[in-house]
This record gives C-alpha cells, structure tokens and sequence, in this order.
C-alpha cells in the first residue's frame, strides 16, 4: 500500500516534540513526513534562549540534528514558508514549490504581541523570540548605554536580564501594577521588584506608553499617559504572544474570537485532516502560554494518529517554577484564590526577601494553590500537594515557615500516589516509573532510558532518583552506590581504600579492588582521590591516562578547539606590572580577553602547542596555574575591605590572599570557590560560595556549602567571630571531610543536604570534633600545603611532558588550522558554525 504523505508545518519546539513521539510509532510507518521550518536553524530550546547571550550558540541549544532527521525517516525543509494551505487540493505552497498532503499538523507557534503604540514600528523597537532577534538586540546594543522592555511578565524579566548581561542599564515598563500580574499576587509581585531592583534593573509599574519619538539624550524617548518619560537606545516589546493563525485564517480553518486556531480534545480542527498543537491552537477558548501543555497537545496527537481512542487533550497545568534574574519565583495553580471558599496562608519575611502564599480549600484539607518569592524551596513539595489532591499536614503553614527544629513535615516518594507527575516534560508518573521497575529495569539509568524522565528540563531529577531507590529498595533490590561496573566501592570508599593502603595508582587500585580497565567515570574520580591523598603531579606518565580533556592539557577547550588560560591571581589583587603582562601576552598571541566573575583575567584562543610559550611567559612574570581546568579550589573572590572601604571592619584581601595560598591546587570532588568579604554589606557575595568568610567587629564569621550555577544555593552560617587562626583551622577540618566523604562530582551543597543529621552534625564533627578526627583532618590538609607545586611550572620544565603540547606529531610547529575567526569589538572571537542548506 502507497504511503501516506503528513505535512508538518512548524520546527518549533512542540513541533519538534511530536516528531520525537510520532516517528517510532507503528503508524509513522504508514507516511511519508514532511517538515516545514520558517527559520534557517533547525528546532531549538526557547525556553533557556537568554542563555544565547551567555556565550551558547544554537548547536547548544538544538533540540538534534540533521542527522537525527534523516535517521528517522523525515524530510526536513529549513527556510521554507508556507505561504497557503490549499484545502480543497490538499497540497502546501511555499516559495520552493507545491506539496500534496493527506493530513496536515500546524505547529506553527505564536508571535510576540507588540502594542499599538505611535512610533513602536521605528529603527530599535525589537521583539524577543528568535535568535535572529536576539542577534538583532546584540547589534542595536552595541556601544549603547540603556534598554527598555515593555513587559514585566516572565518573558520580559528574562529579555531585561538579557539586556543587563549586554552592559546595558536595564529598565522594565509594566502597565500593571505589579510585576508578573498573572502568576503573582501584589505581596509577592512588591517582594519581586523590590529584589530585581536592587539587582540594578529599574522597574516602572502602572506605566502606559503613549508613544515613542525620537530621544535627546538617547536614540528614543518613551512618553508615558502620566505625563512622565523615559529616554533609552532601544526597546524590546515583551508584552506577551499571540497565536500564529494567519495560515489557518487564510485557508478558512475555524479561528477563534480572539485568535487562535479552534482544536477539540484531539487536537483536530475545523477540517479533520488539519490538525493544530501548541501555541497556535485554542482549546476550550484557551492559548497555553507554555511548552509543557504543547508537549501534551503532541503526544495527544500522536497517539490520535496511532488510533489510540482514549487519547484525548484535557488541559494542562500552568504552574511555574523559574528563576529571573537570579530570583526564586513559583506559582502553582489556583494562585490568587478564584476558588470559591478558598482560604489564604501568608508568610512575608521582608528582612530575609522571602514570600509564601497558600491557597487551601475550605476545610483546610487541600491545597489548590500557592506563590513563592525568593526561595522556591517548598516548590516540589507543594506541588505534588497540588496535583495530586494529597491532604495536608496538621499545620499547613509549616510548609512555608522558615526551616525550624524538626523542620517542614516531609513529603517523601512513598507518600505520592501512582498517578502523581514525577516528570512534566515527558508525562511521565510515578506509575510509569513502577511499571518500569517491574518490567526489568533496574537502576536510575535504565529507568530514564525506558521513560525518558528527566530527560528534558532536568528539574525532577532529584525526586525521580528518590521515587527509583525507594521503589527498589520495597522490591528488595539492593540500591547500589557503585562508582561504576569496575569498582563495587563508592567514592568515599575507595577514598578510603587508596588512603589505608598507600595506593599510589589506578592500575594498582584496579587489580587489588575492582575489575576490568575502568571507565570514563571511574578514571577521573580515582585521579582526584590520588591527587588529594599524595598531590603527585597529574601529568605523570602513571595518571595522565586518567584526566579528563581539561585536566590533561591543563586548560579549558572551547568550542573551536582552541584553549583558555587563567592564571591564578589570590584574592583579586594585582600590580599594574603584572596586568601589562597579561596585556602583552594576550596582543603577542592574538587572545581574546575577559575579566571573570570570580576577579580573573581569562585569555581565550590559543592553540595546543602555544600554551606552554604563553605559560613560560606568564610564569617569568609570577603568575601560577589559576586551576581554571579542575575539580579543585577556583577563586577567592574578595572586596577591599578596611584597607579602601568606609565600612570595612577587617582586612578581606589580606584574608583572602592568605587563604587562596593555602588552598591552592587542592583536588575535590567538584570545583570549589570561596569569597571573602570585610563587612556586612558582603560586596564579595561570599554566601552563595562553599566558603564564605565575613568580617565582624569580633573576628569573622564562617558560612559554609553555598553555591551558583544551575541550583543556586545559599551558604549556611556555621561559626561565628573567629580569629583568624580558628578561621583556618575549621576551614582546614570542613574541607578535608567533604573531600574524603563526598561523592564523585558533588558539590559541597548536595553533599551538606545529603550528609546525615546535615549542618548539626557537621558541626559536632568539626568544632566539637564529635568523632576524634580534627587533628589528623588539619594534618591531611597541612600535608597537601606542604607538597604544592604548580602544574604548568612543573609541566614547562620537563621536556617530556611539553611533548604532550603539539597538534600534529610529526609536525611539532605546524599550528591547528581548520579553527575560523571573526573579529567583534575589536577582538578576535570563534566564528559561527556554517549554516546547512537542508531539503
């Protein structure tokens, strides 16, 4: 029997989603796949787009390949509108050519809605929806000073991040009176300014443009309906999307009042060989504004094709769980409390910056709804409450008090119900995780491979790794700790195995305690157990086999090939003597160069067999090795304290420099800052470090296991006014005991959370040594002083391991030359990748 032809029009990333549900279906086999895409680039992830501006490009943010594509059968047409859907003929017309069709998906998403405004259509008034948009928000900022978004949804917080991360002086214009009016309530939306606020973004609520003109100061003026303006370079409209119907309006599909193309709970349109998912579909009168309910709209319609009878759309749940700006902000369903009856449990702590909201019904037996600022904390919790309609706890206020003694009544696996959503990416439940287990899989890799949980944004992967190990362990399956298939050992007991015995190798560690020839994940946390036990040199013929990329040429490789450098510089102080070299290197060897967020100069762009010219040089002029590359101590980052400040109470510099020499070139189970700061006013951030020192009247205060990246965290307070003598010394004991007990990879906060009895118990173990080790913790740490050497030093030196710095082997001075540059305010940088024609 011929083939079927379906049509998908749009690439986006629901569209991209039912290819991915569709495509390994027994009804896939029946059709021949067309896709059509408006943009050049294949799908991408939207939702961390912001990230484009952190130095991502769309190879990160792809949602596949080409290949991926082909592999599965599917014809993919990249910068091909379809201008007509020609219904009577069942065919498309784009520009390229006519395609018949037996059924058709419009996935064809949403656009941003701009205000009709006097003056919004000019030079620099942009939208924020595409990476072409973005590089056009790159361009207009270039040399300029401020930016405005017309916006103060979430859309709009993150476009005003983006700004802020372009230089700019950010402003956001909101024509509510608060910010986030549909997720947050006015507490929370005050709370939210506020704190973005002090961030350096400038909030303008209840303001209505009337219209934009030329500026005096600035490229264009905003004039408000009170009278006031506001000058700025350029204007990003953030003001929400509306559907993307115009194929569907043209052809005669049934649209909405307000837009929107009109679907039924199979996603069907008015014509029954058209169907509509995502942001272009309305359904019960409704646009989704999120990626989660077009997900669903597309596994809805695949298994509609696949005749599943039962399939049926039934709307999705909105809540929402971000992070703006660096703020914790969460909204779970009836978040204002529209629920007849419903009653309203409050918590505004406007000293810590945190709000709790919850919604609970009538007799205080359900939650329906909750709002988070500043600490999303309770979120997963909460919203399982939620969902999964389960009865709250004698004191529901304890949900979002602050942690007290016994803490918030916990909510474990057990407690969830079959049907509770453990993965709202992917739909998939805790009963899908126990059909798993029961059919076979075994471990938390099987079971993602088998459901694809936690495959998509990542956020449940700690409640989908507590609901397996549960479920395994009620099945009587031992829950393994195994580094990996070579050793039955966790990490802290190999730690302990190579320490006992005086194991000065992975080769030796292999044959006396595990199996085989070891593996990508066993060979790197042994090589850091090695180096934190004897602090031997981990380019040593015994170890290099065992690093990772980074570590074996001892520096970062980017994403042309090409490596960073990052010399160390304690505590952020450095002689202008010292900065003209950093200078001359960096002209000498055409670098790229950028001051860290951790007071570093990073030097981008040298090739392999340039590193140990350029390290010879920089080692002449005092520097060392930054340990920009491993798992060990990063940075001190620290204020000037009471040498320059007014408020500075202690010297944080001299602190700080003292101790990034002591605990330089210490291997750990992840990378580790610190952050020293000389008063109250914590201009360092030292608590969002794994160490934080600040400085008091009476000495210094210890805040420990706080980090950033993609679970910030803040650090605990752990001692308070310490000299500096019992500061270094109970660094001394809290870092050896989590470099001995932490699991490979994890960071000090999870290990903390992780850790037994968690801060009490870290605290009889290191002030009131609870377990007799303090002494011989200090002596382990005096002993990694004691033994420091600088790597890149000691790799110059010897003329072996320079060897290891050459791109071809039998051409030692032929340089790498397939790398292709571009220049951007006036520095060299990677090219971008090549765009692919594909049809």
């Amino acid at each position: 029997m011929a083939k079927q032809t379906l049509i998908v029009i749009g690439n986006g990333m629901v569209g991209h989603h039912f290819l991915e549900q569709f495509a390994d279906t027994p009804a896939a086999a029946d059709y021949d796949v067309h896709v059509f895409g408006e943009e050049p680039l294949i799908a991408y992830d939207r939702v961390h787009l912001s990230e484009y501006f952190g130095g991502s490009s769309h190879a990160d943010l792809a949602l596949g390949t080409a290949e991926d594509y082909a592999a599965k059968g599917l014809t993919l047409h990249l910068d091909e509108q379809v201008t007509e859907l020609d219904r009577d003929n069942r065919k498309v017309i784009t520009p390229k050519g006519e395609y018949e069709y037996d059924a058709v998906v419009l996935a064809t998403g949403s656009y941003p809605f701009v205000p009709p405004i006097d003056g919004h259509d000019q030079a620099h008034c942009l939208v924020y929806r595409t990476l072409a948009d973005l590089d056009a928000i790159r361009a207009s900022a270039e040399g300029r000073k401020t930016g405005v978004v017309v916006g103060g949804g979430l859309l709009g917080l993150e476009a005003a991040n983006a700004l802020k991360s372009l230089g700019l002086e950010a402003h956001v214009v909101e024509f509510a009176p608060r910010l986030m009016p549909v997720q947050l309530d006015a507490d929370g939306g005050a709370l939210l300014k506020r704190k973005i606020e002090e961030l350096g973004v400038q909030v303008h609520t209840e303001k209505a443009t009337t219209a934009i003109v030329p500026g005096e100061e600035a490229r264009l003026r905003m004039n408000f309906s009170d009278e006031s303006h506001l000058e700025t370079d350029l204007i990003v409209f953030s003001a929400g999307i509306r559907p993307q119907d115009t194929l569907a309006r043209s052809s005669g599909l049934e649209i909405g009042e307000r837009g929107g193309i009109v679907i039924d709970d199979q996603c069907t349109t008015s014509d029954p060989q058209v169907f509509a998912i995502g942001e272009c579909a309305l359904w019960d009168n409704r646009i989704f504004g999120l990626v989660a309910p077009g997900y669903t709209m597309a596994r809805t319609l695949a298994a509609r094709l696949n005749q599943d009878a039962e399939a049926g759309f039934s709307g999705a749940d909105m809540s929402t769980k971000l992070k703006l700006l660096g703020v914790d902000v969460g909204s779970i369903g009836d978040a204002h409390g529209a629920t007849p009856g419903a009653r309203n449990i409050r918590f505004n702590d406007e000293q810590a910056g945190t709000y709790g909201r919850l919604v609970i019904s009538e007799d205080g037996k359900k939650l329906l709804g909750a709002i988070l600022v500043g600490d999303n904390g309770p979120y997963d919790t909460l919203l399982q409450y939620a969902l999964n309609g389960i009865d709250l706890p004698a004191n529901p206020e304890s949900l979002i008090l602050p942690v007290s003694e016994g803490g918030a009544p916990a909510l474990g696996p057990d407690a969830l119900p079959e049907t509770a959503s453990i993965c709202s990416c992917h739909n998939v439940s805790k009963g899908d995780i126990c059909g798993a287990i029961d059919a076979g899989c075994t471990d938390l890799g099987a079971v993602k491979g088998e459901t694809k949980a936690s495959t998509g944004c990542g956020g449940c992967a700690a409640l989908l790794k507590s609901v397996v190990d549960s479920e395994l362990e009620k099945r009587g399956v031992e829950v393994s700790k195994d580094i990996c298939e070579h050793f039955p050992y966790s990490r802290q007991e190999l730690f302990h195995l190579v320490k006992v015995n005086g194991i000065r190798t992975f080769r030796t560690l292999i044959e006396q305690h595990g199996k085989g020839h070891g593996c990508d994940i066993c060979k790197p946390a042994v090589a850091s157990i090695l180096a934190t036990c004897w602090n031997e040199h981990i380019m040593a013929s015994e170890h290099v086999p065992l690093q990772d990329t980074n570590d074996t040429f001892m520096a970062n490789m980017q994403k042309n090939g090409t490596y960073s450098i990052v010399p160390r510089i304690p505590g952020g102080e450095i002689t202008p003597e010292k900065l003209i070299v950093l200078g001359e290197v960096a002209k000498e060897y055409d670098l790229y160069t950028k001051i860290t967020g951790g007071q570093r100069v990073d030097l981008f762009g040298a090739t392999l067999s340039e590193l140990p010219e350029i390290w010879e040089k920089l080692i002449a002029a005092g520097f060392e090795t930054g340990h920009a590359y491993g798992k060990s101590v990063r940075t001190v980052k620290s204020c000037v304290g009471s040498t320059w400040c007014r408020y500075g109470v202690q010297d944080s510099v001299g602190m700080a420099i003292q101790l990034e020499e002591r605990y330089k070139g210490l291997r750990s189970p992840h990378k580790l800052k610190f952050a020293v700061s000389g008063c109250t006013r914590e201009c360092a951030e030292a608590q969002s470090k794994d160490i934080g020192v600040i400085a008091t009247e009476n000495g210094w205060n210890l805040y420990v296991c706080g980090n950033g990246g993609m679970r910030p965290r803040h650090a605990d307070l752990f001692a308070t006014d310490l000299s500096d003598e019992a500061l270094i010394s109970t660094i001394d004991r809290v870092l050896m005991f989590y470099v001995r007990t932490a699991d490979r990879l994890q960071r000090t906060s999870v290990w903390l959370e992780n850790l037994e009895g968690g801060l009490d118990y870290l605290k009889e173990v290191i002030l009131e040594d609870s377990l007799g080790l303090g002494e011989e913790l200090e002596a382990h740490m005096q002993d990694i002083i004691g033994t420091y050497q600088c790597e890149w030093k000691s790799a110059v030196e010897d003329p072996e391991k320079r060897k290891r710095f050459r791109e071809f082997v039998n051409a030692p001075d032929k340089k790498d030359p397939v790398q292709h540059w571009t220049t951007e305010r006036d520095q060299r940088r990677p090219a971008n990748e090549i765009k692919v024609e594909m049809v």
